[in-house]
């Protein structure tokens, strides 16, 4: 089988994902193309030089609408020759355009691609495409659709984590991701966001909160308490689902769950003879990828069973990964995580996540597969495994391997 390799990974800054946020007047597309610009420049790319551009996008309404991933190349500097390809799988839709970028060129389907993916949330609201699992009774009801909050909740109930470790860990987010900025260790990786007369709008992830302390997150107020105890009663959808459960603990709040961010990233991928073409070295290798379906309510314990058929498929042990980033959607996620394979939490997120950075959702998956191949490098350490949670019930997973 032919190896996909890494040849670069890139990203701009976060914002907040609000209208007094550093990227709001700038669009999905025109962010998508000016990343996609950086990649054409990094790695002298001409002509045709890869064979699609793969973009996840979640909320695929308005500006993000259309084929945004061929909108982006139109956009940019690329040879119209390149097509383009949307995707959406929710949080993991960045990883998904690198996995399947990564497979395609395993099967023979082209000798490279730039994978990766945007999410504009101040300016294209998350929920505004209206999903039928949402918002259509014949399929809410059998499901047992809960708001992903409310499942996050129950992944504390469940395995019994209370405010205090969800708190301690969004703590510890936001100290790791204000040292890796102290200590430059996005440098490689992070693109200026720069305006048409070259002047820079954002050059550092501006959504983190030095500082936070236990005392500062204790004063904050369970933000899906409310909506689960009162109408329309998501509490009781989810002790109907679980009848073991005789209620709900809500733990998370807006410190330690996900912050709303604008944000793309991108990954450029390609077989031994690409490298050659380009004069470009492999940093790493894709290893190996997997997706999985799971419970739609409790929804977001994905990163458990994706990794564990990652790790069967590909003949490996949870030992033999050096590092791993799994996507802080809510600290609950990364609490079962760290339970579930009795992992050191010295190996996961080690430069904080998406609690301190901010999370936007279609780049997401594209963003930690990235920061993990500058840390693996960093530390001079071997193998890494990126892993997500999405909403409707599934994970995804990634392993890469430094060559």
């Amino acid at each position: 089988m032919t190896e996909a390799y890494i040849y670069d990974a890139a990203r701009t800054p976060r914002g907040k994902g609000r209208p007094d946020g550093s990227l709001h007047e700038v669009t999905s597309v025109a962010l998508s193309a000016r990343l996609l610009n950086a990649i054409r420049e990094r790695n002298g790319l001409t002509g045709h030089a890869v064979e699609d551009v793969i973009w996840g996008n979640v909320t695929q309404v308005k500006e993000q609408g259309g084929c945004l991933a061929r909108s982006a190349v139109l956009a940019s500097d690329l040879d119209e020759s390149i097509p383009g390809l949307s995707i959406n799988r929710f949080c993991a839709s960045g990883m998904e355009a690198v996995n399947i970028a990564a497979n395609q060129i395993r099967g023979g389907a082209g000798q490279a691609y730039i994978a990766g993916g945007v999410e504009m949330m101040g300016r294209v609201a998350m929920g505004s495409d209206g999903a039928a699992i949402a918002v259509d009774p014949s399929l809410t009801f059998p499901t047992y659709f809960v708001p992903q909050g409310i499942s996050a909740d129950i992944i504390a109930t469940e395995y019994g984590f209370s405010r205090e470790q969800a708190d301690s860990l969004a703590v510890e987010s936001q100290r790791r991701a204000a040292q890796a900025w102290a200590e430059n260790r996005f440098a490689k990786s992070i693109v200026p966001v720069r305006d048409q007369n070259g002047l820079t709008i954002l050059d550092r992830d501006e959504y983190m909160r030095p500082g936070t302390t236990l005392e500062d997150l204790g004063r904050l107020k369970a933000s899906f308490k409310e909506m689960g105890e009162m109408m329309p009663g998501f509490d009781k959808v989810a002790t109907l689902k679980y009848p073991h459960l005789d209620r709900i603990e809500h733990i998370h709040h807006a410190g330690n769950s996900s912050g709303i961010v604008d944000g793309s990233a991108a990954v450029l991928i390609g077989n031994a003879e690409f490298g050659k073409a380009y004069g470009l070295k492999p940093r790493a290798r894709i290893r190996a990828t997997a997706k999985i379906g799971t419970d739609p309510t409790i929804m977001l314990t994905g990163p458990v069973p994706v990794t564990e058929k990652i790790l069967k498929d590909s003949g490996m042990a949870i030992s033999d990964i050096d590092l791993f980033e799994v996507n802080e959607a809510f600290a609950a996620v990364v609490l079962r995580f760290m339970q579930a394979f009795d992992v050191d939490p010295a190996v996961v997120n080690v430069n904080g996540g998406a609690i301190a950075l901010g999370h936007p959702l279609g780049a997401t998956g594209a963003i930690i597969i990235g920061t993990l191949l500058d840390e693996l490098e960093r530390q001079d350490k071997t193998v890494g495994l990126a892993t997500l949670c999405i909403a409707s019930g599934m994970g995804a997973a990634t392993i890469i391997e430094r060559v």
